[in-house]
């Protein structure tokens, strides 16, 4: 986080402080086993950058950041039990630089401990009623991220199912990454306009500014997972190639190097037993193709979208950490 300024860094510390306590006020009971489990990667730490879009947005818009509480935390747990599952499904065995939860409780008890963060999320969620948000925002709220929940599951099958496909376009790609990485961000950047108003335009633009973000986010994830550092990221560099991911890198890879180099490429993504050497070679490949520079290209027209999206806000403090939010997306080291 080293890339964000100083009062941005204070601002996600104090959120991160404010969201980490709520959830653990609220997330309790027995057997203790399965809430230990639950709030593994939680107590692991993170980035918490959907809390702090909440709450942004909230603070913006003149909410007090109370308020909107409920809403960062259930955002932030949907999106932990996403996690939960997403590391079952890749069979990986480090997140945020400890064992994943299926790692260390086993599988049966990961998948409660994810639908248990599920359904911890709505409880938690209506609890803004009693903080004062109208309770007409507060049902739009639920209906809002229960949608964004199934279209993070949508996305999730479309990425599975690309693995076994041939022919995947940047088209579909970029629509499966808003489904599975933007619709929560957006859920996230209406959720704090709730908190504070019902005003169409506003909630339509920041709905904008939290599905360019999300996007522009997982092409960085993309990225990352091919150049980034395993010390930093927390989790292995190349494993998007051993699974068969069609990341964005990839498809613009095999749509772009010649004969001989794509079907080398192809004979290592998603080879399961792969060594260390094809991996390397294969992202090797990948670089040739030009497609770093692309999938940060892309990423940035994202991470501009996000940022014009918030000309409907107030001028203030809060509106500038969201729009270098945006920045960081694409700048982020891990």
């Amino acid at each position: 986080m080293s890339e964000l300024g100083e009062k941005t860094r204070r601002y996600i510390a104090r959120v991160a402080g404010l969201v980490d306590g709520y959830i653990y006020a609220r997330v309790h009971g027995e057997p203790p086993v399965l809430y230990d489990a639950a709030l593994h990667l939680i107590r692991a730490g993170g980035k918490r950058l959907r809390p702090v879009v909440v709450l942004a947005a909230a603070e913006a818009l003149g909410a007090e950041a109370e308020r909107a509480l409920p809403f960062a935390a259930a955002v932030e747990l949907v999106h932990n039990f996403t996690l939960v599952h997403d590391d079952i499904m890749d069979r990986d065995e480090m997140r945020r630089g400890v064992p994943t939860v299926h790692k260390l409780w086993g599988e049966p008890m990961a998948i409660i401990a994810g639908d248990l963060l599920f359904s911890k999320a709505f409880e938690v969620l209506l609890d803004a009623v009693d903080k004062g948000v109208p309770p007409a925002r507060v049902v739009e709220a639920a209906r809002r991220l229960a949608s964004a929940s199934s279209t993070v599951a949508e996305g999730q099958a479309m990425d599975m199912m690309f693995e076994e496909e041939e022919d995947v376009d940047v088209d579909d790609y970029l629509k499966m990454i808003y489904k599975k990485t933007g619709a929560l961000f957006e859920a996230a950047a209406v959720l704090g306009g709730l908190a504070a108003t019902d005003d169409d335009k506003i909630l339509s633009s920041l709905a904008v500014y939290g599905k360019s973000l999300g996007v522009a986010f997982q092409i960085r994830d993309d990225i990352l997972g091919l150049v980034g550092e395993e010390k930093e990221l927390g989790k292995p560099v190349l494993s998007d190639i051993r699974e068969g991911k069609k990341t964005l890198l990839v498809i613009y890879a095999l749509s772009h190097l010649d004969e001989e180099a794509k079907e080398k490429l192809r004979s290592i993504i998603g080879k399961r037993d792969a060594s260390r050497e094809e991996l390397e070679e294969a992202a090797e490949l990948i670089k040739r193709s030009g497609a770093l520079e692309y999938a940060e290209k892309l990423a940035e027209e994202y991470s501009s979208q996000a940022v014009n999206a918030l000309s409907v806000l107030p001028r203030n403090e809060y509106r500038e950490i969201l729009e270098e939010l945006a920045r960081f997306a694409v700048r982020r080291s891990k």
